[in-house]
Order: C-alpha cells, then sequence, then structure tokens
C-alpha cells in the first residue's frame, strides 16, 4: 500500500470543522508516519505571557509575544519551535525536523540557542492524531492539506493565518477564504 505522510505539510480546517481548538484553525504537521501524527495549531495565540511559563525565553520569540495553544494534547507540556536560517549543521539545542524548522530543548539557556535561530514560538500542548486517524479525518473532509511557506509558523497575524493560506491557494480552494463564519449564513 502506497502511504503519503504529511510531515511538514499544513492542514487547514474546513468551513464545518469544529471544536473550540480546530475551528478555522492552521495546523503545522511535525511529524506523521504509519503510528499516528502530531503537528501544533499556528493560529491560536493565549493570553498567557511566555515569561510566566518559560522565564527568560519571552524577549525572543517571534511577535507576537505570547504562547500558542498547540492543540488539546499535553497542555502542561511547552514546545518550542524554530526556524534555522540557511543550510546549516543542526545547533546545539536543536532538533531539525525537516526545512528549516526545528524543536528548541527549552532547557538550554536561551542564549545558546538564538544567535543560531531567525525564528521561535512557544507552545503550550500539541495535536496528535492515533494511527489512521489523521488519514480518515482528511478523507472526511475535516482538513485541507496545503503546502507549507516558512513565514506560515511565525506569521505576526496569526488571527488571519487561516484565510491568508486560503487565499493563496489555486482554484476553488481560494474561495473557502471568504466563507462566513456560520457557513448557514452564506
Amino acid at each position: 500500500m502506497d502511504q503519503t505522510f504529511l510531515t511538514g505539510q499544513l492542514l487547514v480546517a474546513t468551513p464545518e470543522t469544529g471544536g473550540e481548538v480546530f475551528r478555522r484553525s492552521v495546523v503545522l504537521v511535525l511529524h506523521h508516519d504509519e503510528e499516528g501524527a502530531h503537528g501544533v495549531v499556528l493560529n491560536r495565540p493565549i493570553e498567557a505571557a511566555v515569561d510566566a511559563v518559560l522565564p527568560g525565553w519571552e524577549e525572543h520569540v517571534t511577535k507576537p509575544a505570547t504562547l500558542f495553544q498547540g492543540g488539546p494534547v499535553g497542555l502542561d507540556s511547552a514546545l518550542g519551535l524554530v526556524t534555522v536560517p540557511g543550510s546549516v549543521d543542526e545547533p546545539m539545542g536543536v532538533r531539525l525536523l525537516f526545512g528549516g524548522i526545528g524543536l528548541v530543548d527549552l532547557d538550554v539557556p536561551p542564549l545558546v540557542v538564538v544567535p543560531e535561530i531567525a525564528g521561535l514560538r512557544i507552545f503550550a500542548g500539541y495535536s496528535g492524531w492515533s494511527a489512521g486517524q489523521l488519514e480518515r479525518e482528511v478523507r472526511e473532509g475535516g482538513w485541507y492539506v496545503v503546502d507549507a511557506e516558512a513565514r506560515d509558523a511565525f506569521s505576526a497575524q496569526p488571527e488571519v493565518l487561516w484565510r491568508e493560506v486560503l487565499q493563496r491557494q489555486r482554484g476553488n480552494l481560494a474561495l473557502v477564504a471568504s466563507f462566513p463564519d456560520d457557513p448557514s449564513m452564506n
């Protein structure tokens, strides 16, 4: 069986996708294989200062300098998503996942990591899917799967990311960006 894995892709919630966390969300898939998938919601900033959870990191995060809710799983944990410019070796304290995107070890002092990165965002929790669950959700129309751009994970205006990602798509998918919050009002 030919399996397509979605690591590095964006999952864009369809207008029918509900729930407090996933409604109009944009998820960056950090890892996907036959055992499941996990990623982070890129457009859910929360009213919580980074320094309240991780002292010393707030001054280094990409604006807006707040925590983001990465998903409904593990809300008591934090993930640091970074972008590493150029094609360099893996910097100390960073585990590259794909392209220049990686996870930072938040136990490493910020001053060790910051000179090597171009973007940093801190997420409380993550999104996770068990084996076959994400594939089923995509098949059932819960997600559009689109290519990610480097800037998506570090958008200065995460509140409009859902619309921006859809608007840059070709064909009818770009029209979805103008759907009202309540599709029954269309």
